[in-house]
Order: structure tokens, then sequence, then C-alpha cells
């Protein structure tokens, strides 16, 4: 791994990879839907849609042909802390690629057509995820979690703030978050860093200076949300506070979450769907940012067993936190070994762990430092940790709960 630094203060790094012939490219954005003002909540995600229909010299399908006419693909993601724009190209066209990025990022046509056109589209987005329960309950459950706040508001937006966003807005975004300190450009697989760093000299070397302003803290709320009832399942997710990213018990709480509901050796699955019946899908996550976490549990079940269901992930996890075995804890550790040494196989994996290192602690990190890491969690640590998300408040949302009935 190898990485420079610009005058205008992007991050270039590389990872060259003996007996590929590809190239992962991305341009790593620290900055996602949580940095907007509520009035626009969706423009982080509209802007990554606008992008693409036409930029520099190229229109939307200009774009799309110069791709793949060399057999390449290009992409983009928006979250709520980041947005990558990636491309996957032969070694030899990777100047291709950064030439496109580097056009959507400096050079987008945002024209008034067709930011018309891409509302709906990114109406019709929402509408789909909506329709989708197992989709929308976790921003249900991520807006009783972090209520009121930037983390608690939607990737895609709302009707009326999608339709409130302007293409001033798209140019504001771009020039105030769109700045070099707060970029990282990476390549991963046949690649040569210093060729790389020529190349990211001439297609970024415009980017302006400066970092992106950290948005407001996130505090986790708890609370409840009820979506409609006219599901042909039940539907539930739980929320807990979580820790940081760089907090000293993440890999911990990491473990706990993967031990609960981590796979299907972990006890909800083999509780509510092995041994009950109770659920055909279960499971549990935890999201970590900066600033906060979440842990979550989710299941789907059927309306006459949910509240069944509900009760057993309660007891589960009550029962967790103080009967964590050493075996538990050695699986999910080799699991979790297993899933990054699997991930830094593909030039996309690598280039993405570059780039979430040098978001996270602005440097390289070598993947023997996070194994590490991995195998210094005890047993006393996984139990703690458990003990701590589950002792704080509360967040919980379903979809298609059985309305309960007064007495």
């Amino acid at each position: 791994m190898q990485l420079t630094l610009l005058p205008n203060g992007l991050r270039v790094a590389t990872r060259a990879m003996p007996g590929v012939e590809t190239a992962a490219v991305g341009l790593y954005a620290d900055t996602g839907s949580r940095h907007e003002d509520e009035r626009v909540n969706g423009l982080a995600h509209l802007f990554e849609h606008m992008v693409f229909k036409g930029a520099g010299d190229r229109s939307a399908r200009e774009i799309s042909e110069a791709i793949e006419d060399v057999g390449g693909d290009l992409n983009a993601m928006t979250d709520r802390d980041s947005t990558i724009f990636t491309a996957s190209v032969m070694a030899e066209h990777v100047p291709l690629g950064l030439e496109l990025i580097s056009d959507m990022i400096l050079r987008p046509h945002f024209a008034e057509v067709e930011l018309a056109r891409e509302k709906d589209v990114v109406l019709q987005e929402l509408g789909e995820a909506r329709d989708t329960p197992n989709d929308i309950i976790f921003d249900d459950l991520q807006s009783a979690a972090f209520a009121d706040q930037p983390l608690g508001r939607s990737v895609l937006g709302e009707e009326d703030s999608i339709a409130a966003i302007t293409v001033d807005d798209l140019h504001r975004w771009r020039t105030g978050h769109y700045r070099a300190g707060s970029l990282s450009l990476v390549a991963a697989g046949k690649v040569d860093h210093d060729r790389f760093v020529e190349l990211a000299h001439h297609y970024f070397g415009a980017l302006p200076a400066g970092a992106l302003v950290q948005p407001q803290p996130a505090t986790f709320t708890g609370g409840d949300r009820v979506g409609r009832t006219a599901s042909d399942q039940a539907h539930i997710a739980l929320g807990y506070g979580g820790p940081a990213q760089l907090a000293a018990d993440y890999y911990a709480a990491r473990f706990f979450s993967d031990v609960v509901g981590g796979g299907m050796s972990s006890r909800l699955f083999q509780q509510l769907r092995e041994e009950r019946g109770l659920a055909y899908s279960v499971y549990t996550m935890l999201q970590s940012w900066r600033d906060a976490g979440l842990f979550s549990v989710y299941a789907a079940t059927a309306r006459n067993q949910s509240a069944a269901a509900a009760q057993l992930i309660e007891d589960v996890l009550g029962q967790a936190a103080d009967t964590v075995t050493e075996r538990e804890v050695n699986r999910v550790r080799t699991q979790a070994k297993a899933g990054l040494l699997m991930s830094l196989e593909s030039s996309w994996g690598q280039a993405s762990y570059v780039a979430r290192m040098l978001a996270l602690h602005g440097r390289l990190v070598d993947p023997a430092e996070i194994v590490a890491d991995l195998e210094a969690v005890t047993v006393d640590q996984v139990r703690a940790a458990g003990a701590r998300m589950l002792s704080g408040p509360r967040a919980r949302a379903t979809i298609g709960f059985p309305a309960v009935r007064a007495a």
C-alpha cells in the first residue's frame, strides 16, 4: 500500500495486486445525507444521480458508452456519512475511469430538465422502498433511534424535500462538500503508484483545498415508530445505542452482535427459526459512525406469531450479555478474520479497505493490525459491551404488527 498527499490535500492511495489485469478505482467522499439541511434531505443522493446525467464534454448516454466501450463499469453509492464513485476497468483504461469521475465531480451539467426527470426517478425509488417492508423498516428504526437529528433522516429524502432541491442546491453541495481534504482517491489491482499520482494531479488537481466541517454530533434517543398494519407478514426492528467507529469496545460490540444474530449458528437464528419456526429471516447488525453507533435486531414473522417472536427476541437478548461463551467468541472472531481476508482477495475489497482506513485513521493500516485487534477481544469484553448496549434506551420499529385491542 502506498499513499501520497497532493498539494490540495487529496489523499491518493494504491494497492498493487500481482497477477491481476484489471483495476478498481474509487473516489471516496466523507459526505452523505447527515450533512444535509432538513429542507433538502435527499440532496446527497440526488447529487450522486445527477452527475451521471451529463458531465464535461459528454451527455449521459456518452458517459455510459465511454465506460462500456472498454468493458468497464461506472457506479456510485450514497450513505449517511459517505458517497462513493467507482470505476472497474482493465488496467490500460484507468485514465478513462479517472477522467469520467473527475468530469462528474468537477464539471457536471446539472441541466434543469434532467433534474426534473431525475426527481421522478428518485421518487419511484422511494416508493419502491416504502413497498418493501424489510427495507423501509430500517429507515423507521433510524428515525426512532436518532429522532429529529440529521443521522436519523432518510438517505433518499422525502417527497417535499426532494421537490425543494434546485440546480443551485446541487452546485452549492458540490463546491461546499467536495473539497480535497475530505476526499480519498484509491486504486487497487494492476496499478503503478507513481503513474496513478500523476493522473490524480492531472484530473483532480483543480479540486479546491480544505475539508468538510463535521456534522452535528448524534445522540441516541430511542423511541417507537409504528408502520402500516396491512402487511402479509409482521416485521420488527429493535435498536440500541452502540459504540462509535473508533471506540475501544467497537470490536467487542461487533462480536456480541455476531454471537446473537450474525449467522445460522447465532442464538437468534437457532432459537427463533430452527427450534421454534417463528421467523424465516432474523439477524442483527452493528452500524457505527464517527460519533455514534446502532446495534439493531430484525425479524420477519407471521402476523399470528409476532407476539411470540418479539418476546423470544427479548428473552434471547436479555440472556446473552451474561452467558456469551468462549466458543461463541472464538467462532465469530474466526468469521471476522475470514471475512476481512477474503474481501482483500478482490481489487474492490482492497480499494474499499484502503479508503475506509484513510477515512477512519487518516493513514494506511496493515490488515495485520486489524487481525491483532480481533485477536485481543476477550469474552469478558464481549459480555460488557453487550450489557452496555442493552442497558440504555431502546428504539423500536414495526410494520404489520396486529393492533393491540384495549380490554
